[in-house]
């Protein structure tokens, strides 16, 4: 099997957790029977879209996906299909618990995020670590923003 991990894999998994994490924003706000509940989830949906729109300009700017040598599309899709599935975000019947703890579990969510893009930084090629690296710093800045909210603690 082709070694698979470069910049542009890091940020196309990057895509993929922020299009998850606004659907399931999305649907927890439509879940949630607080106003202020609600209102922070709504407004970590959009977080996600706006991340999503960094992480796409980054993904431009590596030149996008290229299966590689020595590999087959459907190895290369289930190697991709493995990163996104082990994110906290994504486990099944997790919508409950969210709901009990908003502040935490969002703070738990980027949390996975920014270890995710940590990881990755150690396995891609020296001349793609700053890529993943900047990544990583979107995480952190927005798990200092969540720190800063007091409402939902």
């Amino acid at each position: 099997m082709a070694s698979f991990i470069n910049a542009a894999d890091a940020i196309a998994a990057a895509v993929e957790i922020e299009r998850r994490g606004h659907a399931f924003y999305t649907s927890v706000r439509d879940k949630a029977e607080k106003p202020k509940d609600k209102e922070f989830f709504a407004f970590m949906a959009e977080e996600e879209k706006r991340h999503e729109a960094i992480f796409l300009d980054m993904f431009k700017r590596t030149g996008g996906l290229r299966v590689p040598e020595g590999s087959s599309q459907q190895e290369y899709l289930d190697y991709l299909t493995v990163l996104l599935t082990h994110h906290s975000l994504f486990v099944p019947g997790l919508e409950s618990r969210i709901l009990e703890t908003p502040l935490h579990a969002a703070m738990q969510f980027e949390k996975d995020t920014l270890l995710f893009f940590i990881e990755l930084e150690e396995m891609v090629p020296a001349a793609e670590k700053n890529v993943v690296r900047a990544c990583a710093d979107e995480e952190r800045r927005h798990l200092r923003m969540l720190g800063t909210i007091r409402h939902l603690k």
